[in-house]
């Protein structure tokens, strides 16, 4: 929401938000107001009953109405999206002006208190988007310095008052920045930057140090993936950890080595850490040697190449591992991508299973949010036939719990994790 809005509504609207004489209104298609009442946060366009809605300029809040003329809540406008507008407040009474904003900030930041303050990691989700309220905005702290996306309409026209509440609410917090880089702006109508933009405080170091448990890892906060790290996989690198002892692990699609950092620091006999980016390879050593000193090079090596073509290298030469650690980036954007998704599933899951050794643990993930979690159970059950191979669930994994998913948003839920033993 622009300056001018919030002076509109200020001015117009009454200091306690219950009026809403002027402002501009979404009216619901008669039957579609049910997952407003349900408190889903997405209104599809196709919900909008467009002849009987006021045009709204793109980030602004609007009035959510029923077929009836019913005050439903307050939502962010996206007039290039698909998801039409991003449900703010659910309580017609609480328009969300900057102190109702700052107010989520500050409620979300404080969900996560015992994680900042707990010395187990200085490197927390403390805002998860639609999960705290705050609908396209992702807040990730680094030993300090919080790395936003705002990646729907109305979180990118109100990003300078949720960095001034992250900063003056986090404790700790040295700066505040964006990366602007996520394709998903680009279905909002906005655009795409590289880079970092500083939006309060200092400047970011090119690579911060975080800590989980005793590793240490560098974060590129600039060009990095997502916001730096992956810190949705914590607790999963943390359960990879405690399998690990005495193995011969292979840590695929590694990026900067976290699974096979807290492999090594468990006891793994020897970590393979395989990616196709050499910068993230390059990172990836500075943090073995960061760990394990100079003599790093005994226990870990780095093989920078496809994990498809490097896995059936293996097969062919009767390679066999301990522990396969596969953690790939998301094969589905969307559900019309499921079925190539699960192919891909499939054929990378039935190579790892045709490597392992008898009771070795297969770690696979897929952080594809349209691939469900009963489905990538079926895709391994069916890796499992065609390898000729049995195996035991040992353990699941979701996202770590700084990654909440609200109940009434099961979108929220996108990463699974299960861990295999080869029997």
């Amino acid at each position: 929401m622009t300056g001018g809005a919030l002076v509109w509504y200020n001015s117009r609207m009454g200091k306690n938000g219950s009026g809403r004489s002027g402002a501009k209104a979404v009216r619901l298609v008669k039957g579609r107001e049910k997952s407003v009442l349900r408190r889903h946060p997405w209104i599809f366009s196709g919900a909008v009953d467009a002849a009987r809605s006021d045009a709204a300029e793109s980030g602004e809040v609007v009035a959510v109405e029923s077929s009836g003329g019913a005050l439903l809540g307050w939502g962010a406008f996206s007039p290039a999206s698909q998801i039409r507008v991003r449900m703010l407040s659910f309580d017609p009474q609480a328009f969300p002006d900057e102190a109702f904003v700052a107010g989520r900030v500050r409620d979300s930041i404080d969900r996560r208190s015992a994680m900042l303050a707990g010395g187990r990691t200085d490197a927390v989700r403390i805002v998860n988007a639609e999960s705290d309220g705050l609908p396209g905005v992702v807040a990730d702290f680094y030993a300090g310095h919080v790395v936003c996306q705002f990646t729907s309409a109305g979180a990118e026209a109100r990003k300078a008052e949720i960095a001034r509440a992250i900063f003056g609410s986090c404790p700790g917090c040295r700066s505040v920045s964006e990366r602007a880089d996520v394709d998903v702006r680009r279905k909002e109508g906005l655009g795409c930057r590289e880079g970092l933009s500083v939006l309060e405080g200092e400047e970011p170091p090119p690579l911060v140090e975080i800590h989980e448990g005793g590793v240490r890892i560098l974060v590129d906060v600039r060009k990095g993936h997502k916001t730096g790290f992956y810190l949705d996989q914590r607790e999963a690198r943390e359960a990879a950890g405690a399998f690990a002892k005495g193995r011969e692990v292979l840590n695929c699609f590694c990026y900067t080595g976290g699974f096979g950092l807290h492999a090594a620091a468990c006891g793994a006999k020897h970590v393979t850490q395989v990616d196709v980016s050499a910068d993230a390879l390059a990172i990836a050593r500075r943090n073995a040697e960061l760990n394990f000193g100079g003599g790093f090079a005994d226990m870990m090596e780095f093989a920078e190449a496809d994990v498809f073509k490097y896995l059936r290298t293996c097969r062919d030469a009767g390679r066999k591992f301990d522990m396969i650690v596969l953690d790939p980036p998301k094969f589905a954007e969307t559900k019309s991508q499921v079925m190539k998704a699960a192919r891909g599933y499939k054929d990378i899951n039935l190579l790892a299973m045709k490597l392992l050794a008898p009771g070795g643990i297969l770690a696979t993930f897929s952080c594809s949010g349209a691939i469900t979690p009963e489905l990538f159970d079926k895709i391994l059950a069916e890796a499992a036939e065609d390898a000729r191979r049995d195996f035991q669930i040992a353990a699941r994994t979701r996202q770590a719990e700084d990654h909440p998913v609200a109940l009434s948003f099961p979108e929220g839920l996108y990463l699974k994790g299960v861990f295999l033993r080869a029997l």
